[in-house]
């Protein structure tokens, strides 16, 4: 996007959610003197916690420095919602930096969600946000994978996780290509969430303790929904072959659920009925 017409829609986008907020809603006095409607920019600023001066300049498209810290600020000052959030993140940085949500807003199932995960009764179905950890999974998943309840909330990466559990690396056939499909995915996310340090951490981590993510990484491809044959030798069940498919969770959160479907003629969904009587 031309950067004029860039901050110019930013410009008109925050004026008008400024005027949109009355002073009580943010737990302003109202006063009797004011002659617009909506806060002023000054109050603005002051629940965001920036100099007046920035803020004005902000609203006026002028093409200032802004950190993400600080743009999440003044969007919790004017009340924006996720998809506002996003709006703005995206007028603000020219290349390179995406809106990502806070921790407390990412990775949430909602109901319909879960529902639908229940529904998938015999499909092992796991669902993972933008950075690749599992926030939700059914029962099928379990019996096939792991009880990923057992797994600490900061240990629950699925990317980690098929690198370093010895029942999931002894679980697939073709190891190689069921985890590659998940780390174009992952590729998918980093080039989404540039600014998000934490993938180039997370990144670092893998190579230094696994060996073979730093080969894999370099020769993986990026796909956003990938589909793959995969064969399973089950400890309990034998030989079990799925359909992977991947799917984008539209929506306020950045999920995506990963569905595993018996292959019919396989004996496949008669085995994991029977693991999971």
């Amino acid at each position: 996007m031309n950067r004029d017409i860039r901050l110019e829609a930013l410009s008109d986008f925050l004026k008008t959610k400024r005027s949109k907020i009355q002073p009580q809603m943010v737990g302003l006095p109202v006063g009797s003197r004011r002659r617009t409607a909506g806060l002023r920019r000054e109050e603005v600023a002051q629940l965001a916690g920036v100099s007046t001066t920035w803020y004005t300049w902000l609203e006026q498209g002028r093409d200032i420095k802004v950190s993400i810290s600080v743009l999440d600020a003044v969007a919790d000052a004017l009340q924006l919602n996720l998809d506002e959030r996003k709006y703005v993140y995206g007028l603000a940085f020219e290349e390179g930096s995406s809106f990502f949500p806070k921790e407390e807003e990412a990775g949430m199932i909602t109901p319909s969600l879960e529902k639908i995960l229940k529904e998938l009764r015999y499909c092992p179905s796991i669902i993972t946000d933008r950075r690749s950890f599992i926030v939700g999974w059914n029962e099928a998943a379990k019996q096939v994978f792991l009880d990923f309840e057992k797994i600490p909330l900061e240990k629950r990466n699925l990317i980690e996780l098929v690198f370093s559990r010895k029942e999931l690396r002894a679980l697939a056939v073709n190891w190689e290509d069921f985890v590659k499909g998940f780390i174009s995915i992952f590729r998918t996310y980093l080039g989404q969430y540039m600014a998000d340090e934490w993938y180039g951490e997370f990144i670092e981590d893998m190579k230094k303790n696994y060996p073979d993510f730093n080969k894999m990484w370099n020769e993986s491809e990026v796909s956003s929904a990938p589909e793959v044959l995969i064969e399973f030798r089950h400890s309990k069940a034998g030989k079990m072959i799925y359909n992977l498919t991947s799917l984008q969770v539209h929506g306020a959160n950045d999920l995506r659920c990963s569905i595993y479907t018996p292959v019919d003629g396989t004996g496949t969904e008669e085995k994991i009925k029977h693991l999971m009587k």
